[in-house]
């Protein structure tokens, strides 16, 4: 069921979607997503981390479930997952949860259905709602997955399911869980799935080579940054709803320093938002930026506390450049007085795996500006 609408007290959303109300735009990629899924079109979704893929996702489920009102709509996100059994007691989890939201006798069903399924009952310690999490055994996880997807097959509702992260898959180490999948999927026509992730060398590996399972199995959609003049519109009704502004030059400022990545503007937003009605000079925007950096410090420090010199080095010569077009290059090593050019790879390798570096047409570039801020502070 859709979530009602509420009015927030800010609404520069920083977690979980809300409603329409407080989304920016992506108008034509919902409606794409939505007729994706509505035409039995699998989608691979793919941009870097902190643009909205979530928020998109939540928005295309808000909509589809206003306009199917049996529609069940699952998102899952298995970042933290290691190997197929915690994908599928996450999975397993979220279906449960959705049908307890539902209502309690078809859970019943659903525990009767999965006689192996131990579930444990709790209250949200924030909405005190009734949550369910379940328990598989380790040596019930293949067959525990068929029976998910069994179970999936014989409802008479069309069922969503999105998959964040998917590319965490290539991580696991069994090595058939793509092709388990996709076996499942393919006969199970009234599930449709999004596959959305951050590392686009993974996840096309997954769904462009042709010796994969994923092989040409789903359509490819990209997610670029809001465009500038409508995210500014967008922001500027909230400070002229308390009878405030926002400065349109102040706004262009903040966008271009954080390349207008959704997550990190959205948080200054909310900070200016709180602080005062009128924004319109550049103290107020460094002082909120500054507070963001100094909230996050502690987690920046247990962050180098994982990285080698090596590693560290490499980190903070990137910060200094901002972007780095080659960080092998002889000129780059030298100036930042960094190790040779094989020892540089290696750990420049590693940032890009741990997702603290970020690799685009232009070159290489810290991941999280605030991060790459604080560094420069360092420095």
């Amino acid at each position: 069921m859709a979530k009602k609408s509420m009015k927030l007290q800010n609404p520069f959303v920083l977690a979980e979607y809300v409603s329409p109300d407080y989304f920016c735009d992506r108008t034509e990629e919902t409606e794409e997503l939505i007729a994706n899924l509505q035409n039995g079109r699998n989608t691979t979704l793919i941009s870097p981390r902190r643009i909205g893929k979530t928020g998109l996702i939540r928005n295309a489920f808000y909509r589809i479930r206003q306009l199917e009102k049996d529609a069940i709509c699952i998102y899952i996100d298995i970042f933290s997952t290691k190997n197929q059994h915690d994908f599928v007691q996450l999975l397993g989890t979220a279906l449960a949860q959705y049908v307890l939201s539902y209502e309690q006798q078809a859970l019943r069903r659903l525990l009767q259905f999965f006689g192996s399924w131990r579930p444990v009952f709790s209250a949200d310690p924030v909405t005190g709602m009734p949550t369910v999490s379940v328990s598989v055994e380790t040596s019930q996880t293949e067959i525990t997955l068929k029976t998910i997807f069994d179970y999936l097959k014989q409802s008479r509702h069309h069922i969503y399911i999105a998959i964040d992260e998917f590319q965490q898959i290539t991580y696991y180490p069994e090595t058939g869980t793509e092709a388990l999948l996709r076996s499942y999927m393919q006969f199970a026509p009234n599930v449709h799935f999004i596959f959305s992730g951050s590392k686009q060398h993974l996840m096309a590996q997954i769904f462009n080579s042709p010796d994969r399972p994923f092989y040409q199995s789903t359509v490819g959609m990209g997610l670029y940054p809001l465009h500038e003049e409508i995210y500014y519109d967008f922001a500027h009704r909230f400070f002229e709803a308390k009878k405030g502004r926002l400065s349109k030059d102040i706004f262009h400022a903040i966008y271009t320093q954080f390349d207008g990545v959704t997550a990190n503007i959205q948080q200054i937003l909310n900070r200016l938002y709180e602080q005062s009605k009128t924004i319109d000079n550049e103290q107020q925007v460094t002082e909120a930026i500054q507070h963001i950096i100094n909230r996050s410090s502690m987690q920046y420090e247990g962050l180098l506390l994982f990285l080698t010199d090596n590693q560290l080095s490499l980190l903070k010569a990137i910060a200094k450049t901002d972007c780095v077009k080659s960080p092998q290059a002889g000129e780059f090593i030298r100036q930042y007085e960094l190790p040779s050019a094989s020892s540089v790879k290696t750990a420049l390798t590693v940032l890009v795996d741990k997702d603290l570096v970020y690799h685009n047409a232009d070159g290489y570039t810290i991941y999280d500006h605030f991060f790459a801020l604080w560094l420069k502070q360092l420095i």
